[in-house]
């Protein structure tokens, strides 16, 4: 995965803030480890969604056990799901990437 980290500049001097460091180390870990990545980063989305769902739905605590099943359904479904399903759509569209074959790719992903 290539590609800059968001911002203008580089380097790898100690003047980068912490928040350019991590993005950076988590683009690292997304391209040698792509799978054990997108299952990792589900879980934690999964569960930080469900966090904020439960309190905007006026739960006074939060669910522990329904929080875990999100974050193990994010981490052992919808990481490994979206990381295949974007390989075979890769597959299927090999060498296609005009905007015509992105937005098809799009639709297909979202269904």
């Amino acid at each position: 995965m290539a590609g800059g980290t968001g911002g203008a500049g580089g380097g790898t001097g100690g003047g980068d803030s912490l928040a350019r460091r991590a993005w950076r180390q988590y683009l690292l870990q997304l391209q040698r480890h792509p799978l054990r990545t997108k299952m990792i980063t589900a879980g934690c989305l999964a569960g930080v969604s469900d966090s904020v769902a439960q309190k905007l739905s006026g739960y006074q605590k939060i669910e522990k056990r329904r929080l875990l099943l999100k974050m193990i359904f994010g981490f052992a479904y919808g990481g490994p799901f979206g990381h295949f399903l974007h390989k075979v759509l890769d597959y299927i569209f090999k060498g296609k990437k005009d905007t015509k074959t992105v937005a098809k790719k799009r639709g297909l992903s979202r269904r």
